[in-house]
């Protein structure tokens, strides 16, 4: 299993869990790659090169690539093939991707050409390693990958900074990769027969952004959980609808699994003992419906991190080398597992914000709440609460846009021979647009829930929601009078951002259940 110790990171090829790839996303590490992975880096190598004095024609070897493919090369041309493979596909446009993914990328690479599949020389992987570890983070284009035949464009960036080509960031300064070896006492790479596509082929910038994604949702979901718990008590909700034997009636998991949380999250409030015999028989869908909605969205989350987990372990670069010599050509490459598991994240963010903006209305609505017109008091001279309900929906709505599938779509490349691609990578990326949208979303009814709390004084919720309650106060006091209300949101924000809440749930979300 890949394990840390210390400030390294050891890396079994194919063995690391969610929670590995959370600790990688989140915090940078030497990375330190198994000795046991070595033979098989060796065994196939020496297939490569027994193919080149054999004289045999192998595509990926020695011929062109794509439409090329049935162009042989000389064997004094297989650097120079390699070299102008890596510069001709640096085609990439846009922002550099962030360097919590570029982390994950390098990783999930190492993992992949470390399987004995690949045909990468061990000295050219361990060149690829010091890279790494002397802090050279690559400025990656976000932009210019269609999700098949790999990630060509960014993968291709990320390999000709190797070789000294194009720009990364040293010291937390994006300067030219010539210039970054230079100072981190490196020697620009001669790539070999067959490295540059192994370096090129592959599935990890989808993987990658997918996974940030994913993690992004897990934060999220367990923050909108808690804020829906502290909606209940500001609404003085009931708790009847998270019995359990209502959600074994109906047997689906994520269900089962998050009603429980709501229970716990409440128990011992005083505002919930407080209206036990009132009136009201049911309550708006937005806080009923809780367990059946975020339980759907979380067996997404699940169904998604189990496909992006297997992907991250995989090798997805082309030809494939075996231990019997057969070198095959075939489709790992092709990103539509991830564009799968992408899209139905994005529904899942969707509807995270969906409900949590519905309760937002709820609290703001005196009709509704019984609690002063917009959150504040005095309202008609403050407006309290009012447009933060709009940037809410303004998100919300947005989101609905976003979460259009990209996986449906396709585009025919290199004159048609790669004529179904997966567009997994936007689909990736657009995951943390959304995700940041839901962020604030739900930061919002953070702040509202806390308001509506404190305005049921001297009634108090639970002790577990009165914990949470300080930490928002923490960060942002008690709302009396209208002020300049933007950084109130970016503060509940940045705690959502950095699973402040998550413990609260982490024990039923992906990366907080695997090891």
């Amino acid at each position: 299993m890949s394990h840390i110790s210390g400030d390294i990171f050891t890396i079994h090829p194919a063995e690391m869990s969610l929670a590995d790839l959370r600790e990688i996303y989140q915090t940078p590490h030497q990375i330190k790659l198994s000795e046991s992975a070595y033979p098989g880096i060796e065994q196939a190598r020496k297939t490569v090169e027994n193919i080149i004095a054999d004289g045999r024609t192998v595509y990926g070897i020695n011929t062109g690539f794509g439409l090329l493919a049935n162009t042989s090369i000389p064997d004094d041309q297989l650097e120079q093939l390699q070299t102008n493979l890596v510069l001709s596909h640096s085609t990439g446009v846009g922002k550099d991707i962030t360097d919590d993914v570029v982390r994950l990328i390098y990783a999930l690479k190492i993992s992949s050409l470390s399987q004995g599949h690949s045909g990468i020389r061990p000295a050219t992987l361990k060149a690829f390693l010091d890279f790494i570890n002397a802090g050279l983070v690559v400025c990656i284009p976000e932009k210019g990958s269609v999700g098949a035949s790999g990630d060509l464009a960014p993968l291709a960036h990320m390999t000709a900074a190797l070789m000294g080509e194009g720009y990364v960031k040293y010291k937390g300064k994006k300067i030219p990769a010539k210039q970054a070896l230079k100072k981190a006492d490196l020697t620009p790479i001669t790539l070999g027969a067959k490295e540059g596509l192994a370096f090129l082929n592959g599935t990890q910038v989808s993987t990658a952004l997918a996974l940030a994604g994913l993690f992004q949702t897990e934060d999220i979901f367990a923050a909108a959980v808690v804020a829906g718990a502290m909606s209940i008590d500001a609404l003085m909700g009931s708790v009847a609808p998270f019995d359990a034997r209502i959600h074994a009636a109906r047997r689906q998991p994520g269900q089962m699994a998050v009603a429980p949380k709501y229970l716990e999250l409440l128990a011992g409030s005083e505002i919930m003992s407080a209206h036990t015999d009132c009136a009201k028989v049911q309550d708006p869908y937005s806080l009923r419906c809780q367990p059946q909605v975020m339980g759907a969205c979380l067996d997404i989350i699940n169904n998604a991190a189990r496909t992006l987990h297997i992907e991250a372990n995989a090798v997805t670069d082309n030809p494939l080398i075996f231990e019997n010599g057969d070198v095959i050509s075939g489709g790992n490459f092709h990103a539509e597992p991830v564009a799968f598991a992408a899209d139905t994240l994005a529904l899942a963010i969707c509807e995270i914000a969906a409900l949590s903006e519905r309760r937002l209305a709820t609290l703001t609505d005196p009709h509704m709440s019984g609690l002063p017109a917009f959150l504040v008091k005095d309202s008609g001279v403050n407006s309290g609460f009012m447009i933060a309900q709009v940037t809410a929906a303004a998100l919300v709505s947005e989101n609905k846009s976003l979460a259009h599938p990209t996986s449906v779509d396709s585009i025919p490349t290199s004159a048609n021979q790669e004529d179904h691609v997966s567009m997994a990578t936007f689909g990736a990326r657009r995951l943390g647009d959304m995700a940041e949208n839901s962020a604030n979303t739900v930061a919002i009814e953070l702040l509202a829930a806390a308001q509506g709390l404190d305005l049921r004084a001297p009634k108090k919720t639970s002790k577990t929601l009165e914990k949470i309650h300080k930490k928002i106060r923490s960060k942002v006091p008690y709302y009396d009078q209208d002020r300049y209300f933007s950084p109130d949101i970016e503060a509940i924000t940045t705690l959502v951002r950095a699973g402040a809440f998550s413990s609260h749930v982490m024990d039923i979300l992906p990366s907080g259940t695997s090891s």
